[in-house]
């Protein structure tokens, strides 16, 4: 188990060193220039020039990027051109909104989802099933900004249940924390729970054909022992890969989101830092998501071989 940790912590590094390259080389093709977003419509050209020097943008590209990646391996991802702070002090501020948001967003999906695929598959071809798959083929192609408006107009501006916009941190109590991401995390689950009631079926459908069900089913164990103690726990592979995937996909996907309920995390730093073009915090927020996306693919690994002992990790 160690020696496998190992190496896929090793597999990080190639990863994330095409990704900073990819990364850092895109970023500057987007356009505009971020000492003339900074100093605005009235600076002149010389004022202008002189703070690209001060930032170090008329160097080459590639000195640029070997001397941020230089930064990055010492753990120093820069500094903020409009924020005048470190992009990682920026990053572990915007951190906490956006992990709370896609826990509660993953677990709002896999409430949804999974007892949806189960009830679908065990209903094979009836009306039951039919109308879960349509559920399904809703939340897939529903864009999620829709989604987040009808919600924020039922349930914030019609029933005044929610707000409809801003966040409280957990230190200002529990309730007050949740009520302030519940509509953003139902428009972020029930996108996801589509995929994930899908992708359960189809599992349990495939693993309740199997001979070692019909066997149990046979010698007269109980049909919820069949379902939830046989079946379900042979078919949560598929399931757990896309939880991980999922979970990945909500940290990085999480920006409309974000933007439309004004909450402060990553997701809103990121479009922020986009329109002032701060390049240096992108390039942290992207590195930071997508390290954390690997890190819960090899949990999603390690947790195979708990729920399948057939699994090796040796592979």
């Amino acid at each position: 188990m160690a020696a496998y940790i190992f190496k896929r912590l090793l597999y990080l590094i190639p990863v994330l060193l095409i990704l900073s390259v990819v990364v850092f080389f895109i970023i500057y093709l987007i356009p505009g220039d971020p000492a003339e977003v900074m100093l605005g419509d009235g600076a002149t050209p010389e004022d202008v020039e002189k703070l690209r020097q001060q930032m170090g943008l008329n160097a080459p590209m590639l000195q640029q990027y070997t001397t941020w990646m230089g930064e990055v391996l010492r753990g120093n991802l820069g500094t903020s051109f409009f924020m005048k702070q470190s992009v990682a002090v920026s990053i572990l501020d915007r951190m906490g909104p956006t992990l709370s948001l896609a826990v509660l967003a993953e677990i709002i999906a896999i409430v949804i989802a999974i007892p949806l695929g189960i009830f679908a598959a065990t209903r094979r071809g009836s009306a039951a099933d039919k109308t879960v798959m349509t559920f399904s083929l809703f939340g897939i192609t529903v864009p999620g900004f829709l989604l987040s408006l009808f919600l924020m107009l039922l349930f914030g501006v019609q029933l005044k249940w929610f707000p409809v916009a801003g966040y409280k941190p957990i230190s200002d109590g529990l309730w007050l924390h949740l009520k302030h991401l519940i509509l953003p995390a139902v428009a972020l689950g029930v996108i996801h729970s589509a995929f994930l009631a899908r992708i359960t079926r189809s599992s349990m459908l495939e693993i309740l054909n199997a001979g070692f069900i019909k066997t149990a089913r046979a010698k007269g164990v109980k049909e919820w022992a069949v379902i939830y103690r046989h079946a379900l726990r042979s078919a949560l592979i598929p399931i757990l890969t896309i939880v991980g995937q999922s979970f990945g996909s909500l940290v990085a996907g999480a920006t409309v989101t974000e933007t439309i309920f004004n909450i402060p995390g990553l997701g809103q730093l990121l479009v922020n830092s986009v329109q002032r073009r701060d390049y240096a915090v992108i390039q942290g927020v992207v590195l930071v998501v997508a390290f954390m996306t690997v890190i819960i693919n090899l949990i999603v690994d390690l947790l195979y071989a708990i729920i399948d002992p057939r699994v090796r990790l040796n592979r």
